[in-house]
């Protein structure tokens, strides 16, 4: 039997090598051939049950304790067992007979192996539109709304200046490199097309050029093109060398300007276009359009590049109405469906190319709200066919992928929208799954290149609120697209989608996240879900009817367990019988303990529990998990962990940690031996009463650890400041400093948050001129220093620092020099990016005297709730990369001036402020409750103004002196009714000039009930403000703007 076993074994592997072999070639054919979709679904699902069925010898293993026997081989060990030999070779028998049916079939399909190499390029022909050729000339219907022009207007100003580099001598910068980056079908090929076509360029270059690169480009083809474009000629010649030369000799001395639209590879321009013009004039510049930032890397774009919004919503109306209206008499007609319009643009997620594809789509269809509402309750993106156009556009980011990365990116269109997803659980589920193949000392560092990458495609974005890219989000057409790729293994839903139970009844997934808001009442239940006992991963983001007698065992496969807002308390005590469960992640739970047999779900790697707030028992049981690689308790009840905990030696990452020193639970001494830490968070240190406990922990020595979080309970209140009257002693703060001193973590340390300290002064390894050790520190995050009355003065030092992020410091007053006091670098925070000061509600003074350099990459400042008169003169003087500012909530700060820099800037509640003054570059800039405010001067650049303030009765006076090409205003309906008299009205000439104004003021829950929209050229203007208003109902409505005001 044990031979008939292992040999119907090696026929399971070798079949599987060969099939894999196909896989690639299938995986691009079944977007659209729905014969290849079923049998690429039937191999992965052959393949899944192979992974359950080693498990499942793997964990026999386990349980007997194979090692003790001799046997290294669990699958041979489990053979011993006749029983179980007999039950797990009839499972291999029927594998490897549906793998001969598997691959019988593949020969109907012609995978060609030999040319395996070469097939990308011949399904990209034979299946979707050829290579994508663009021109410069532009398509003004797809041209809408007025953020476009400002883009243009940026560019073409960058284009045609001269930046102080190019004064130098050499030559190093006759030509200069400027990057358009974004997701497909954002825009980019457009933006540039105007770019190109601006009369300021016209009269600045010699020569212009267009070049569509495309992927797959032709090296010899794009040479001969740009030769041809240049007005030279060239022969038959195919080699690069012998064309160089004709396309110098066509550009020597000529200033030119050169667009290369849709670069996929660097290499366009390093081994193409570079070399032939070393000899052009100075000022020529190359406008780069691409998907990839690597790309504009390889090309030494200049930073920052040109990152493309998303459409709101009203320009992707207008976009929408153009694609529709095939005349002047439409127009009416189209502008009754509005309403239905309007949110069908919405639904292409601000994507112009989405809205192009959706207008297609309405032409097709009778102008009536009937048809419209059928296109808008279609689910068009994830239904049995793609638009072609759309996906061409998107497909082709992800046929770039590699293979090992596109499931990975399938795998994120299922994340739930309304969920924050974080890196860590991200790359979690994707270890859990088995799409991370490497040595398993690496993973997470694995994971993370491939999350990176998928941000570098543009195919995710980083969410700014979050910092270092923790989370990201994805574009809902690009999300569309992967659902419709992963239709036959996925489904992400919603409840109240429409025919969502019904595909659960008839289809089985591996895969299912859904997502419900709490005020949704469907029925829907646990019950509804029984069919699904193939799922690997179950995704539930909000709640779920469930019965006492509901289980967990009804998925046996199941490997990720993700829920957030679910009364799981219910399913604790089945889900020990998950034996496959990697990933085990609950937020927001009742669930009040974990099962006490968990130390049976030998394969568990990963275990979430946050804001589960009745949660106070760890089970013993938990250190049994020796594959455990993350553990996270952050913002939970655990009172405590088991002693033994540092026999957990694989943890990767551990958050939520709690200190305790009272001998039943484990203390910080056991986290000496967990080496291989990456990332630590530590709670409640206010507990730690001995210093020497916290020493045992060993930070220091662990050379792998980059991410630390030392957390003690805050005792500040609401308003910034120590809660209790008695405030903390002196013995107190002694005590604490003493913790944190013991608690230096290694220089391997690349992001470092410490929240509540009430030491007088922050840890001597921040303190001293040792600090600079930390040479890998790129983040600084402090919340709640109680009583900490300095900020550290050796940071400045710090090679990599980025960014510092402080928050409710109310014991300092006075910033001094000594925070900028470098003794190594030639400018103090020599890589700081962004600074953020906020809380410090006594700080008062900040020393930085204009000799002093510091700061000279700084491009985020943000100053909220302090008491600062004036920003100091130094941070004018040196900060000159600092493009935005913002200013909250600051009492007493009476101007802002002097930033030559800054083209963003934020004023709110700031009652002393009265002075913006010299700001050449600003575009934008937005003013909230500032009623002092009478100067602004030198705002030449102004593009944007936005002015909010509902106590204001009249404009102010320095709209005379500023001239913006938008102004929105928010303000009180009284206002707004005497800017809606319009010419004859008082407030006439401090707005008439403007290009656009949108004005808008409160009722009740509407923050834009009442609107003025009026436009200069050609002048029109449009209201809902009824000038017949009484003035009892004026006042009346007045009183609630100001009531609404004062609640939200």
């Amino acid at each position: 039997m044990l031979l008939g076993v292992t040999g119907q074994i090696d026929k399971m592997g070798v079949k599987l090598g060969d099939l894999k072999k196909f896989l690639a070639d299938a995986e691009r054919r079944r977007i659209t051939d729905t014969s290849v979709q079923g049998w690429v679904t039937e191999l992965k699902r052959a393949m899944y049950d192979a992974t359950d069925i080693l498990d499942i010898c793997q964990l026999k293993a386990m349980e007997h304790h194979a090692s003790r026997t001799g046997c290294c081989n669990p699958l041979l060990f489990c053979l011993r067992n006749p029983l179980f030999a007999h039950e797990i070779g009839t499972r291999i028998r029927a594998l490897n007979q549906k793998l001969d049916d598997i691959k019988e079939r593949s020969a109907a399909f012609g995978f060609d192996l030999a040319s395996y190499e070469d097939s990308s390029s011949k399904v990209h022909s034979s299946r979707l539109s050829t290579s994508r050729e663009t021109s410069w000339e532009l398509d003004r219907s797809g041209v809408v709304g007025e953020k476009i022009k400002e883009d243009t207007r940026a560019l073409v100003e960058i284009m045609v200046r001269r930046p102080e580099v190019e004064t130098s001598n050499t030559d190093n910068n006759r030509v200069m490199v400027f990057a358009i980056v974004g997701v497909g079908g954002i825009g980019k090929t457009t933006l540039a097309q105007k770019v190109f076509n601006d009369e300021a360029i016209n009269a600045n270059f010699d020569t212009k050029i267009w070049l569509s690169v495309n992927q797959g480009f032709d090296k010899v083809e794009l040479l001969r093109t740009a030769i041809t474009l240049a007005g030279g000629k060239h022969p038959s010649e195919k080699a690069l060398a012998v064309l160089w030369p004709i396309l110098s000799a066509a550009l020597a001395g000529k200033k030119i300007f050169l667009v290369m639209d849709d670069v996929w590879s660097h290499e366009a321009w390093g081994d193409v276009l570079e070399t032939p013009l070393n000899d052009v004039a100075r000022g020529s510049r190359v406008l780069v359009t691409t998907r990839d930032t690597r790309v504009a890397r390889g090309m030494k774009a200049v930073l920052p590049y040109h990152h493309i919004d998303k459409l709101d919503d009203e320009d992707a109306w207008s976009l929408l109405r153009k694609q529709v209206i095939s005349s002047e008499t439409d127009g009416p007609e189209v502008d009754m469906l509005k309403d239905i319009g309007l949110q069908i643009a919405v639904k292409c997620g601000g994507l112009p190319l989405a809205v192009k594809v959706m207008g297609g789509l309405l032409c097709q269809k009778d102008k009536r709200r009937h048809e419209w509402s059928m296109v808008l309750n279609d689910s068009i993106w994830s239904a049995s066919e793609m638009p072609e156009e759309l996906n061409y556009s998107i497909y082709l980011s992800y046929e770039d992928l590699p293979p090992s990365i596109k499931q990975c990116f399938l795998y994120y269109s299922l994340l739930p929208k309304s969920a924050v997803w974080y890196k860590n659980s991200i790359i979690g589920m994707w270890i859990s799954e088995g799409f991370l193949h490497r040595n398993s000392d690496d993973l997470e560092e694995l994971g993370s290149k491939y999350y990176k990458e998928l941000i570098l495609r543009n195919l995710i974005e980083p969410v700014t609120k979050w910092s270092d890219q923790q989370v990201c989000s994805m574009h809902d057409v690009v999300r569309s697209f992967a659902q419709f790729v992963a239709r036959d293994e996925a489904l992400a839903a919603h409840s109240g989608d429409t025919g969502f139970i019904s595909k659960l009844s008839a289809h089985k997934f591996l895969r299912l996240s859904m997502e419900k808001k709490v005020s949704e009442s469907d029925g829907l239940g646990w019950s509804s879900l029984h069919a699904q006992k193939t799922l690997r991963t179950l995704i539930l983001v909000g709640p779920i009817s469930m019965k006492p007698s509901d289980s967990i065992v009804d998925f046996p496969c199941l490997r990720t367990l993700h829920t957030e807002s679910v009364d799981v308390a219910v399913l604790v005590e089945s889900l020990g019988k998950l034996k496959h469960l990697r990933y085990l992640f609950i937020w927001k739970s009742d669930i009040s303990s974990l099962p006490d047999n968990i130390g049976n779900m030998k394969f568990l790697q990963f275990i979430c529990l946050v804001k589960c707030q009745q949660s106070v028992k760890l089970p013993h049981s938990i250190l049994k998990l020796a594959q455990l690689r993350y553990l996270n308790f952050h913002d939970s009840s655990i009172n405590g962990i088991p002693k033994g905990f540092s026999v957990l030696t694989n943890l990767r990452n551990l958050r939520g940690f709690p200190a305790q020193t009272d001998g039943v639970w484990c203390s910080l001494d056991e986290l000496g031996p967990l080496s291989e830490l990456r990332s630590l968070g530590v709670q409640r240190l206010e507990n730690v009463s001995v210093t020497s406990s916290a020493a045992k922990a060993k930070l220091g020595e662990k050379v792998h650890l980059t991410h630390l979080f030392l957390y003690c309970s805050s005792i500040l209140g609401d308003d910034g400041l120590i809660k209790d009257e008695k405030g903390v002693s002196e013995e107190e703060q002694r005590q604490i400093a003493g913790v944190f001193d013991e608690l230096c973590p290694s220089p391997s340390l690349e992001y470092l948050d410490i929240n509540g300290f009430f030491g007088r002064q922050l840890p001597r390894w921040m303190m001293s001129r040792s600090a600079p050790v930390f040479k890998s520190l790129r983040i600084i995050f402090m919340l709640d220093l109680a009583c900490c009355t300095q900020l550290p003065d050796c940071l400045c030092q710090l090679p990599c620092l980025q960014d510092i992020m402080i928050r409710r410091a109310p014991a300092i007053k006075r910033v001094g020099p000594e925070f900028l006091q470098s003794y190594q670098t030639p400018a103090a925070f020599p890589r700081l990016r962004k600074l953020e000061l906020t809380g410090m509600v006594e700080w008062e003074e900040w020393e930085w005297e204009e000799q002093v350099q510091a700061m000279p990459l700084l491009e985020v400042l943000e100053l909220k709730s302090c008491r600062l008169r004036c920003l100091p003169p130094g941070l004018a003087s040196h900060a000159r990369a600092l493009k935005s500012i913002s200013a909250q909530n600051n009492q007493h700060l009476n101007s802002l001036e002097n930033f030559a820099s800054a083209v963003e800037l934020e004023v709110a509640e700031s009652p002393d402020l009265e002075r913006i003054a010299n700001l050449p570059n600003l575009r934008k800039l937005e003013i909230e409750a500032c009623p002092k405010l009478n100067v602004l001067e030198g705002i030449c650049a102004l593009q944007r103004l936005v002015l909010e303030d509902y106590a204001m009765e009249t404009l102010p006076e320095y709209m005379q002196d500023v001239n913006p090409r938008h102004f929105e205003l928010r303000c009180s309906l009284t206002l707004l009714t005497s800017i809606a008299v319009g010419q004859s009205g008082p407030e006439w000439d401090k707005f008439s000039r403007i290009d656009h104004v949108k004005a808008y003021a409160p009722d009740e829950n509407n923050k834009r009930k009442w609107y003025v929209l009026y436009t200069r050229e050609p002048c029109s203007m449009d209201t809902n403000v009824r000038h017949s208003i009484s003035a009892g109902k004026l006042a009346q409505r007045c009183r609630l703007n100001l009531l609404f005001h004062s609640v939200h």
